[in-house]
Order: structure tokens, then C-alpha cells, then sequence
């Protein structure tokens, strides 16, 4: 069909894909060839739904970053067949997977959505028809030939969030995601209302897939009450490069003298510290009190308004590149795909 559009789902897993077995009652993996009996407003769109299932399915606990290479792979590989493409995938790591796709694919002009739901698709009152039949269309939509979002987003309860701004928020509202320090892409509603000052441009350059991911980090979550050996078992993890801190606030972490001089010590064994807000919404601001002033002068790089989400996937796509120590400093404080506000 002449200005037919493409479009390949990808179904890795999740309660999304899950349907109801009538005999036993239990939860079974939905079958592609009976998608369009739960979904039959399918056949309205002008549009070929073509579907890869990963093989074994994996629930988004599971997910890892060979997983994300595969999933790379699989949209490199049939990058030039299709227009778009609608990835399933569980919530409980979608932003996680949609943080690491949005690095790795390098170039990217054409959508990646993902999206997933709470309750299985086959059930009444499941939010998964919706959020698939709202990520088919906006995987099609162009404008004039050009695709209209053509990067990594989430699409989800009628609202779709760039992928690399989103963290999980809730684990029974239909609403499970948030994007706190960057407005939605686009609303969906009567129409779907996009906000294109809000969406990357295509630069129409050839994609191009990095697919090395060094997965020697970790994540230091701060509480009151934090023990010097707990810090310590951290920093000492045999092979570590580079290690995020979840600081209160707007960057603000311990002053004891003995919480300093290990981030100083693991600083000059060139141990890369990464600054983020264990809040959903603002951005750390190193120096603003003394709290954060000190982690400064240490030479701790602050992350600014990034997820933790998208600070762990930068992290292991600058380490798996082979940049420098300074080089991979200076690009954390550096927007590549959008991911934070400088």
C-alpha cells in the first residue's frame, strides 16, 4: 500500500503481554496471532503492526544490560524496514531500558516507544489496550514524511514522557510514571496534542549503535544515620569506576570529617562520583549550602536535574566508550540526548 507506515512491537515481557488462561485462571504470555481479538480496532490503522517476541520473555526485574544490547540489536537490524517502533516492556524497569536505549542509539529518527500496563491486557478493566493502541499511532505519526517524535519516549495513561527524564512513581495507579523536571511530550486526549518545542530534531544522520556498556558502578543511597562501613563496602568494590551518590535535597550530603575523606580518598584513586537528587523534582546545585559545597571542592561532579535512571544508563554507556576519567566528568555535566538541564 502506497504511504503505508511500518511498524515493528517489541515484546520483551511484562504484565502487558499477560492474558488469562479460562481453565486455570493463571496468567499466560499473550500470543501475537490472537493480539488482534483483545485489540481489533488494530485493523483501522493504515499501518503494517508487524511483532518480535523475545525469547524467553523476562519480566523487567530481569532486565540487564546485556538485555539492552539485544534490544538495540534487534531495532538496528530492522531499523530500515520499519517506521517506528512500540517496545512492551514490564514498568518496574521501563525507565531504566528507555534511559539506556536513549544512549545507545546514537542518531536515532525514528520513535521508539515504550509503554506497558498495569493490569494484563486481556483483563476488563486493563489500562494495556490503551497505552498500546496510543504508542501504535504515535510510533505512525509523521509530518510531511518526517516522523513527529522521533526519539526514546514512554508512552503511558494518555500522557508521553521523553524516556530518559522518567522515574517509576507508583505501583497500583494507572498513572505509574513520572517526569519531574521536564514537561510531557505530548497529551493525549479527543487528539493527540504534541508539544514540538519540547521534542528532539532529527538530524537524518545514520544511526549508529553502541552496544559496550561497563556495568562497574554502583549507587550510594544517603540516610541519616549512614555507618563509615557501609561507605566503605562501597568504595572498595573490587573493580569500581564510578559510583552515583543519592544526595538530600538539592546535592547536600554528611559533613563528618571521616564521610569526606573517604569521597576524597576514592576521588584520588580515580573513582569517578556522580552527584544526584534522591528527589523526583529539582536539580542539585553544588555549593549552594555548605552541605553540597563540600562534596565541590572534593571534586564530586554534580548531576544536576538527571534521574537516577538515566545517571546509572549514562554511566555505563560513557565507561563502555573508553573515555577518559575527565572526558566521561565533563560529558556527565554535558545534555547528549536530553536528558537533564544544564
Amino acid at each position: 500500500m502506497i504511504g503505508q507506515t511500518n511498524i515493528l512491537v517489541i515484546y520483551t515481557g511484562g504484565t502487558i503481554g499477560m492474558v488469562q488462561d479460562p481453565k486455570t485462571l493463571s496468567l499466560q504470555p499473550l500470543t501475537f496471532d490472537i493480539l488482534y481479538k483483545y485489540l481489533p480496532v488494530l485493523e483501522n490503522f493504515n499501518c503494517r503492526i508487524d511483532f518480535y517476541t523475545f525469547e524467553p520473555l523476562l519480566d523487567s526485574s530481569n532486565m540487564s544490560p546485556s538485555f539492552w544490547i539485544h534490544l538495540a540489536s534487534v531495532i538496528e537490524e530492522n531499523y530500515e524496514d520499519y517506521d517506528g517502533f512500540v517496545v512492551l516492556h514490564g514498568t518496574d524497569t521501563m525507565a531504566y531500558t528507555a534511559s539506556a536505549l536513549s544512549f545507545m542509539l546514537e542518531n536515532l529518527n525514528k520513535p521508539v516507544i515504550f509503554t506497558g500496563s498495569q493490569l494484563p491486557i486481556g483483563m476488563v478493566r486493563t489500562d494495556g489496550r490503551e497505552n498500546f493502541i496510543n504508542s501504535i499511532e504515535i510510533a505512525a505519526a509523521k509530518d510531511v514524511d518526517t516522523p513527529v517524535v522521533p526519539e526514546v519516549a514512554i508512552c503511558f495513561e494518555n500522557k508521553l514522557y521523553r524516556g530518559n527524564r522518567t522515574s517509576k512513581l507508583n505501583a497500583e495507579n494507572f498513572g505509574a510514571f513520572i517526569s519531574g523536571n521536564y514537561p510531557i511530550l505530548a497529551e493525549i486526549g479527543v487528539h493527540i496534542k504534541y508539544y514540538d518545542n519540547l521534542i528532539l530534531k532529527p538530524n537524518f544522520k545514520k544511526l549508529r549503535v553502541l552496544k559496550e556498556l561497563d556495568e562497574n558502578i554502583a549507587i550510594l543511597k544517603l540516610f541519616p544515620g549512614i555507618s563509615q562501613s557501609s561507605v566503605d563496602a562501597i568504595l572498595t568494590t573490587r573493580g569500581l569506576k564510578a559510583m552515583i551518590l543519592e544526595t538530600f535535597g538539592s546535592g547536600n550530603a554528611p559533613t563528618a570529617p571521616w564521610f569526606l575523606e573517604q569521597l576524597k580518598e576514592a576521588n584520588s584513586r580515580g573513582i569517578i562520583l556522580f552527584n544526584v537528587t534522591q528527589c523526583k523534582g529539582g536539580s542539585v546545585d553544588m555549593g549552594r549550602y555548605e552541605t553540597s559545597a563540600s562534596l565541590s571542592k572534593i571534586g564530586i561532579v554534580g548531576g544536576y536535574d538527571i534521574t537516577t535512571e538515566s545517571a546509572v544508563t549514562k554511566l555505563m554507556y560513557l565507561l563502555g566508550c573508553g573515555f577518559s576519567a575527565e572526558s566521561v566528568k565533563q560529558l556527565l555535566q554535558t545534555s547528549l540526548r536530553g536528558e537533564m538541564t544544564v
